[in-house]
């Protein structure tokens, strides 16, 4: 519902300085203090990520000492690793994936342990008998049936039995095309992108909060003029008596302020051309529960607000009195209005530029086109 204030009335007058002192300010503060809890939980997120996951392995793999085997280092979930190898020998047998070979199986001794080893095609440069040395990365895998497998094979092309060769060989693989950092690649420009966005969300809202002139709805305000004087201006009509005021939408000699839970704005009335309302119809399935209404309102320099989610008779009012207080300023959506609009305001600024950038490459492209075609006809006379 509106509050309208009684200029006649002592008694409406004396509450209002105190209520509104300082109010936009303390509600850009407000607002950017509630946004920075989502930053914070979701780096929190990814840092329980990181840890639970392990994440950092693939990036920074442990190295693989002399003294270690494959399952103490299993064991202490180093999965990831680097290694030097030396005396690699072929076993004849190749792992494929979707019909290509992925991998080429080789067998080292290493501290009295036979292990076997899974290399990249681009490593064992598709197979070699032998290789005398090899540093890679790889990530430790324990022995799965496909293993038994081979071990079994490979057992007898060797004339051991199953047993010996299982009680000889390490039954942890040391697999290459498994340690798949660039498989993972994804997952890192996900992880550090939505990461360092959050970061840098964090660094803004602390900002906007120390100092709340340098927030968006304050510098929308250098379109018009000096922004901290525009505030000043604002806040003092404000504390001392607004013209109209609903829950979260106000109304001064000069000023139209928002400062609702979904943002904050303050728009020089002098300086709007355009405002109408928007409804959405809220439902749940085939359950019509609600319809709520946004405030459109479009100002010079190409400035572009919305107060959503009202009440109609909150935003009627609010129209209303703007269109009463500056009678230029369009009223209702029509195609009319967004074309007076689009003449007021003309092109904006980047998308002239954007469409000059196009045509330049246009330009470019045709004469580059046309050069071509005539030295062909020139060659052929």
């Amino acid at each position: 519902m509106f509050l309208e204030t009684q200029q006649n009335t002592a008694k409406d007058l004396t509450p209002m300085p105190d209520q509104f002192e300082h109010y936009i300010t303390k509600n850009i503060k407000a607002f950017y203090k509630r946004r920075l809890l989502t930053p914070i939980l979701y780096l929190i997120f990814l840092l329980v990520l990181w840890f639970v996951l392990s994440l950092s392995a693939p990036l920074f793999p442990d190295t693989l000492d002399a003294p270690d085997t494959l399952e103490s280092t299993y064991r202490r979930h180093e999965e990831y690793i680097s290694a030097t190898l030396s005396d690699l020998k072929f076993t004849g047998y190749t792992q494929a994936f979707l019909g290509h070979i992925s991998g080429y199986y080789y067998y080292t001794m290493r501290n009295d342990e036979c292990i076997i080893v899974l290399l990249s095609p681009n490593t064992s440069e598709q197979g070699l008998p032998e290789i005398p040395q090899v540093s890679v990365r790889a990530k430790i895998l324990h022995g799965s049936e496909n293993f038994d497998e081979l071990l079994n094979h490979l057992a007898s092309d060797l004339n051991w039995t199953e047993n010996g060769i299982h009680n000889k060989v390490s039954q942890y693989v040391l697999s290459e095309p498994d340690y798949n950092l660039l498989g993972n690649t994804l997952l890192y420009v996900v992880f550090f992108a939505t990461g360092g966005y959050a970061l840098i969300c964090i660094v803004f809202f602390i900002l906007y909060i120390c100092f709340p002139i340098l927030s968006p709805a304050c510098q929308d305000l250098a379109l018009f003029g000096n922004p901290k004087k525009l505030l000043e201006q604002a806040e003092d009509e404000l504390a001392t008596l607004p013209q109209l005021a609903t829950e979260d939408m106000f109304i001064t000699e000069h000023f139209f302020i928002e400062t609702s839970v979904y943002g904050n704005a303050i728009v020089p009335i002098d300086e709007i051309i355009w405002i109408y309302k928007y409804s959405t119809l809220h439902k749940f399935f085939w359950y019509h529960f609600s319809i709520s209404y946004t405030l459109h309102i479009s100002a010079n320099r190409h400035l572009y607000i919305q107060c959503p989610k009202n009440i109609k008779s909150d935003i009627d009012g609010i129209m209303d009195y703007l269109a009463e207080a500056n009678h230029n300023i369009l009223v209702g959506f029509s195609e009319a209005n967004r074309l007076k609009v689009q003449e007021i305001q003309g092109t904006p600024m980047h998308f002239e530029k954007f469409i000059a950038f196009l045509k330049k490459i246009a330009f470019k492209f045709r004469a580059s086109t046309e050069r071509k075609l005539l030295q062909s006809a020139l060659s052929v006379l």
